[in-house]
């Protein structure tokens, strides 16, 4: 009884991924034309023809065609007959739409709560300094129960923080007013990246990813990222925040017969870049451990040397495409692909990654035993979904027929931190109003009692007084209730 695997291609034998062996996790690489896409469209075919939900972003919007049949091309034939693919046929994946902007598929939002201080900070690439003073404003807020949902959440935290810097310095730490200041810029940075879109409500339900249809194949999740890899650092937080869900969100299911869930990190080196030490530890650690959730992380990118070694050694199933060797690193990323084969004496690994064509891939895989397979050079089958971009009148029909359609689409914007600290912050000044009455009442009554120049039958000056204070008081805090609700200046 064969293994149920996903047929890559065709070397001198049938090359598959075994899906038993799928969350062991993977790596595709090559150059700019290789063919990298087109291999994650097939793996992609081949996980959710077996019932297994896939996430990908669409980094150049070409991977958006898996969503419609393909169609009978003759290079795309001839391709499946030099393998002997013969049945081979053309069919659309079941696929649902995601954007962060909203434009091209369904909102995706998170809180800021949810992405907390840690991702926040490589979000908005803060100081080791910068970095604290938020892991206290978190702090606080969970200590006060204020939810922190949107960037005004945050705003609003922040400047209470620098409000009550003496005060809150003794139990969480001196807060110097520029390191806030300095935050409070770079969240103005976020927000002109598209920020602004991605914190809010309703917050993704990571198991909206998890669905399947009605005849048992996985959904194929696409995140347009077209709009979205202009802001780098965006993308990447936002993935790994992903990642960091799936890893929190989902029980422990040791080795199971087929992945819950398959996650395509493309242009995977922006995750690695110029991340301080303590992040790759994690990345690391969550790579390792989300195995065992069944989640399978598969990582895009052109050059294996953008992956850290000690992430790298978690990739048990790789394709390689051709690779350029024309400068002393890239012949250094030509030597370390090479190295992480399994050698076959039919050929030097090092040569073949430079030789290869486009559409042809070194594929190696873990075995059902767990053994990486001998190298070889494969002919990736063809796709049997649209190789390239749907048009936007068909990404909007499978949209609106989606099953999640209505239930993101509307942002919404409950009480939260903001809300609660406008309200104090009005309460506050009524108090220092009301204060300030009662103080200059008391001044007026003493001089009245020492003038004794008013009988007790006419009203003191001290009642006109204190009458006069509490009608512009009130006046005032009307005026601010009117901008902390209507957010307007104009004053009645």
């Amino acid at each position: 009884m064969t293994e149920p695997a996903i047929y890559i291609g065709q070397s001198g034998k049938r090359e598959e991924l075994f899906l038993a062996m799928a969350n062991r996790h993977g790596l595709v690489t090559g150059a700019t034309g290789t063919g990298k896409t087109v291999t994650l469209q097939i793996l992609a075919e081949g996980f959710t023809s077996a019932g297994v939900p896939v996430f990908a972003a669409d980094v150049k919007g070409d991977l958006s065609g898996v969503a419609v049949a393909g169609e009978p091309k003759e290079a795309l034939l001839e391709r499946a007959r030099k393998i002997g693919f013969d049945d081979y046929g053309f069919e659309a994946t079941p696929t649902v739409f995601w954007d962060l902007f909203g434009e091209q598929g369904h909102p995706i939002r998170t809180t800021i709560s949810e992405m907390g201080p840690l991702m926040l900070s490589r979000l908005m690439g803060l100081s080791e300094a910068q970095e604290g003073a938020l892991n206290i404003a978190f702090r606080l807020a969970d200590n006060e129960g204020l939810a922190l949902l949107d960037l005004k959440d945050l705003r609003a935290l922040l400047k209470e923080l620098g409000e009550r810097g003496k005060e809150l310095t003794t139990e969480y730490g001196n807060l110097a007013a520029p390191t806030i200041g300095a935050i409070q810029r770079r969240l103005v940075v976020l927000e002109e990246q598209g920020g602004g879109q991605f914190f809010g409500e309703p917050a993704l339900d990571i198991r909206d990813f998890m669905r399947t249809t009605l005849n048992g194949k996985g959904y194929m999740n696409v995140l347009a990222a077209d709009r979205l890899i202009n802001s780098p650092q965006l993308y990447a937080t936002f993935l790994l925040w992903m990642m960091s869900e799936l890893f929190e969100e989902m029980p422990e299911v040791g080795d199971p017969e087929k992945p819950r869930m398959v996650f395509f990190f493309d242009e995977a080196h922006l995750l690695f870049a110029e991340a301080p030490p303590g992040l790759l530890q994690k990345i690391e650690q969550t790579v390792k451990l989300i195995r065992s959730k069944g989640v399978g992380i598969y990582f895009v990118t052109q050059n294996p040397l953008d992956i850290p070694e000690s992430v790298l050694a978690q990739m048990g199933n790789r394709v390689q495409h051709a690779l350029r060797a024309y400068t002393p690193r890239e012949q250094k990323a030509v030597q370390t692909a090479a190295s992480t084969f399994r050698p076959n004496p039919a050929f030097k690994t090092e040569e073949a990654i430079t030789e290869l064509g486009k559409g042809e891939a070194l594929v190696s895989v873990l075995d059902p035993k767990g053994v990486p397979t001998m190298v070889e050079r494969t002919l990736v089958r063809p796709p049997s979904s649209r190789m390239g971009p749907i048009t936007p009148e068909e990404r909007q029909k499978i949209v609106r027929n989606s099953p999640v359609y209505g239930n993101y689409e509307k942002a919404e914007d409950r009480e939260s931190a903001y809300e609660i600290l406008v309200k104090r912050a009005e309460e506050r000044a009524a108090a220092e109003a009301r204060a300030k009455a009662e103080k200059e009442a008391e001044k007026e009554a003493a001089k009245e009692a020492k003038a004794n120049s008013r009988t007790s039958s006419r009203e003191s000056a001290t009642d006109r007084f204190i009458k006069n204070m509490a009608g512009t008081a009130g006046r005032q805090i009307g005026n601010m209730i009117i901008r902390g609700i209507l957010g307007s200046l104009s004053r009645r």
